[in-house]
């Protein structure tokens, strides 16, 4: 069985030869019609696919978890209200993010410098040893602060697996899927973090049914402890599964293609027959003209001194040599905002989903065992209601429709939802609130939350696409730890209040769909690499024969 299989568009075919970007366009079957995943599709996705179940299990699986830490180590039993500290609360929920910085950052980068191989896999590696120590918190702590401390510091180690997951999934995706499916397999890729959600939700309420004895008849709440580390736990499962498959995969060609623009020789795959390019004036599409290699050999042979006298630059330095000109730089500071500013809201909202479902009245109960099954209920509700579907009906239009509209849509009606819950907070009922609260997460998901991933992955040529990847996500995930520090603080009746803070998600929503519309490109159907090689030897090539 061909795990890894290559469907991508490359400069060169199966038996050497040159091919251009059109000639495999009309290769491929036309995609009108929406299909399912291929058996080859099925295969790359049984493996990357798993890794972001993991990724959003992990990073979900806190907002369930939380509660059960306020009545079992910050006294919340027996009607007491918990004395949780707020920045502590957000600091813990916040690790894997801040994890996930430092993994996106560091595992995009190298991912560039030695490949997709060298890297993939080890950061599941980081992740499994993380969450084997999260749950081995020793009662012999003395204090909750800090148990709290133990959970955070290996949290982040966890977050840091997690984050190097993002850039290296995307790029091998975006590498080896073919190019009119490539937005619907990033898609499937990234629905698994709404599989991570609802597993999460799911696990919870059946631990609770297990434990509902010892809990709801019995009121020994000890049992607490035991539930919290399974629902951690079982994140092992698919992270075991899937590891041996990843530390096995074999080096991606369009990677070792993109590798020959920076060694010291000139690029194998342009052999007897070498391409130019023209540009047209009224666009930025470059249009690719066939030579039979004549007049431009000399050129590139002329250069070739010149490259290997230079050795192989470090890919730091490809990096911002690329991203030096305007018009790419300026794509990284539009994918890296929109990420920013939906990360804000988004992780804002679900990390303490379970304290927003309680504010508007939904996850009250007569005692503690009530309280944790009804605001594990109320996940539930949202991920199937809103959560899960958003993903699917992204996969299905995002071939017709583009990443764009979609991108844009799906911020103007999350923030016509949080508009709707803040401006009427105190005269619409639990039930509006939580209608609108999963529209919200239908619209993230069949919005930014699916494009924001997609578009980095796309936009962006292979020799940079791990790191600027790693960069956008990374910003993101800046927004998302802003957010779960303050919003505890800020919620507070003494501060602000949670309807200013929907204010302030529905400011940043407005304000990602201004940038998509005025920064982003359009990535359906355009190979960045064909775009860069073209760019390369145009600027190499072509301007020395002129």
């Amino acid at each position: 069985m061909v795990l890894w299989h290559e469907d991508a568009y490359t400069r060169t075919d199966e038996n050497g030869n040159p091919i251009s970007l059109e000639q495999y366009k009309n290769r491929q079957p036309e995609s009108g019609r929406w299909q399912f995943m291929t058996k080859d599709d099925a295969q790359l996705y049984s493996v990357t696919g798993v890794g972001f179940f993991l990724d959003s299990y992990d990073l979900f699986i806190i907002n369930l978890v939380t509660p059960i830490w306020q009545y079992e180590y910050w006294g919340g039993l027996a009607g007491k209200v918990p004395h949780y500290p707020p920045l502590l609360r957000g600091l813990v929920n916040s690790a894997a993010n801040i994890g996930n910085i430092v993994g996106q950052l560091s595992f995009g980068y190298l991912g560039d410098v030695f490949g997709r191989r060298f890297v993939y896999g080890n950061e599941l590696i980081i992740g499994i040893i993380g969450t084997i120590l999260v749950i081995s918190l020793p009662n012999t702590i003395p204090t909750p602060t800090l148990k709290m401390a133990w959970v955070f510091c290996w949290r982040v180690v966890l977050g840091l697996g997690i984050g190097g997951d993002y850039p290296i999934s995307a790029s091998i995706v975006a590498e080896r899927s073919n190019l009119k499916r490539r937005g619907q397999m990033l898609g499937w890729i990234f629905s698994n973090q709404g599989w991570g959600n609802l597993a999460g939700t799911i696990i919870t309420l059946i631990l609770l049914a297990c434990f509902a004895r010892a809990l709801d008849s019995e009121g020994n709440y000890g049992q607490l402890d035991a539930i919290w580390r399974i629902q951690i736990g079982v994140a092992l499962v698919p992270s075991l599964l899937t590891l041996w498959p990843r530390v096995k995969m074999p080096e991606g060609k369009k990677f070792l293609e993109s590798r020959e623009l920076n060694v010291s020789r000139r690029p194998e795959s342009v052999n007897s027959r070498f391409t130019t390019t023209s540009r047209r004036k009224d666009s930025n599409e470059i249009q690719l003209v066939y030579s039979d290699g004549r007049g431009v050999q000399e050129q590139i042979d002329l250069i070739r001194a010149e490259i290997e006298a230079q050795g192989r630059r470090p890919r730091l330095d490809v990096f911002f040599v690329y991203f030096k000109e305007w018009r790419h730089l300026r794509t990284l500071l539009a994918t890296m905002s929109c990420w920013f500013l939906l990360d804000v809201a988004f992780y804002g909202l679900n990390l303490n989903q379970s304290v927003v479902l309680m504010e508007i009245g939904y996850a009250k109960g007569h005692n503690e065992y009530d309280t944790l099954k009804r605001n594990a209920i109320g996940n539930l509700i949202i991920a199937v209601a809103g959560y899960v579907p958003g993903y699917f009906i992204t996969i299905y239009f995002i071939e017709k429709l583009g990443r764009r509209w979609i991108q844009i849509q799906g911020f103007l009606v999350v923030a016509l939802m949080f508009a709707i819950i803040a401006g009427g907070y105190d005269s619409i009922g639990a039930g509006g609130k939580f209608t609108c609260l999963a529209f919200a997460q239908f619209f993230f998901n069949f919005g930014p939350n699916a494009t924001t991933f997609i578009i980095p992955a796309e936009c962006f040529p292979t020799r940079v696409r791990a790191f600027a990847h790693g960069l956008s996500a990374a910003t993101g995930k800046l927004g998302a730890i802003l957010s779960a520090l303050l919003f505890n603080y800020l919620s507070g009746p003494k501060i602000i209040g949670l309807a200013n803070v929907l204010w302030i998600f529905f400011a940043c929503n407005i304000l990602g769909a201004i940038i998509t519309y005025f920064w982003i490109p359009e990535t359906k159907w355009r190979d960045a690499d064909a775009t860069d090689y073209e760019e390369w030897f145009e600027a190499n090539v072509v301007d020395r024969s002129r």
